[in-house]
């Protein structure tokens, strides 16, 4: 164990434009990546959730996970912001990359990491507190202390709530609609000023207007942030998604037994309409799954 302090995650500071003639040039897979994975297993104790995952998550992109149940896309997912941490017996091998910082690197603080990289579940889960509260909590907690107004209402507005709540922030959070509350919980992320959300099946509880609503917001917040999305709906993994990625499982020994495996990663079009692999193609069409 190193006995330096826990290094915070701190992506890059844009630099200005160098003269043309002072340019290096940069190549596209180095400026646009957010995250960068090579040959990521997971294992629960014994047991391999994951094998050998490997691909590159673009920035102010939405990548998409899809892929049967029980094929490790929520287990990668959580790979991302380490929340497979606080699982027992997690354990996470080969490489994370992080604007590219090693996720994994002993110096780096995990707490800092969920503060960049945030996470919304599968079902909303509001805080017993008020509306403002709800996202006013994570910067609280950070510290903060002025400015906590525009803060919540900024954060409110990107989610496409204030509008709806904005006569009421001191009614519990509990009392809104679940696509509301699923909305404050994306407010409450985006209040400590992440660079990326991360949202395990951010629909699956909700009806198809709310539904709507959060796949409109995703569209038009991806601008400032990098969204990676598991879903089960191919629907909207095809409506909301820049990019997809499909798992499924494999067996290869009795450890084994349905080991999640990466088959494919492309464009949302090829993915859809002209995947590479015939598991793709079997699964996208409703052949298998």
């Amino acid at each position: 164990m190193t006995d330096e302090a826990p290094r915070v995650v701190e992506p890059p500071v844009a630099a200005a434009d160098p003269a043309p003639e002072a340019a290096v040039p940069v190549p596209a897979g180095e400026r646009d990546t957010v995250f960068r994975s090579q040959d990521v297993n997971v294992y629960y104790g014994g047991f391999r959730a994951v094998r050998d995952v490997t691909f590159d998550v673009p920035k102010n992109e939405i990548m998409a996970l899809i892929g049967p149940s029980g094929c490790g896309k929520s287990t990668v997912l959580r790979c991302y912001n380490r929340m497979n941490d606080l699982i027992k017996d997690a354990r996470v091998t080969g490489a994370i990359t992080y604007r590219g910082t090693d996720l994994y690197d002993e110096r780096v603080d995990p707490v800092e990491v969920r503060r960049r990289i945030g996470m919304v579940f599968q079902k909303p889960n509001p805080f017993p507190k008020s509306i403002y509260d709800n996202v006013a909590y994570g910067p609280r907690v950070a510290g903060q202390k002025k400015g906590l107004d525009d803060i919540v209402e900024n954060s409110l507005r990107k989610a496409a709530l204030w509008e709806e709540v904005s006569d009421r922030l001191k009614d519990s959070a509990l009392g809104l609609s679940g696509g509301q509350q699923q909305r404050l919980c994306i407010a409450r992320a985006i209040a400590v000023g992440p660079d990326v959300l991360l949202m395990d099946e951010p629909c699956s509880a909700l009806d198809p207007i709310a539904t709507a609503r959060i796949e409109d917001l995703m569209q038009e917040i991806k601008r400032d942030y990098t969204i990676m999305i598991v879903t089960h709906n191919m629907q909207q993994a095809a409506r909301v998604s820049d990019t997809t990625a499909f798992f499924t499982t494999d067996v290869r020994s009795e450890n084994d037994t349905r080991t999640g495996i990466l088959v494919e990663v492309d464009t949302t079009q090829n993915i859809f309409s002209n995947p590479s692999d015939e598991r793709t193609e079997n699964y996208v069409t409703g052949r298998f799954g």
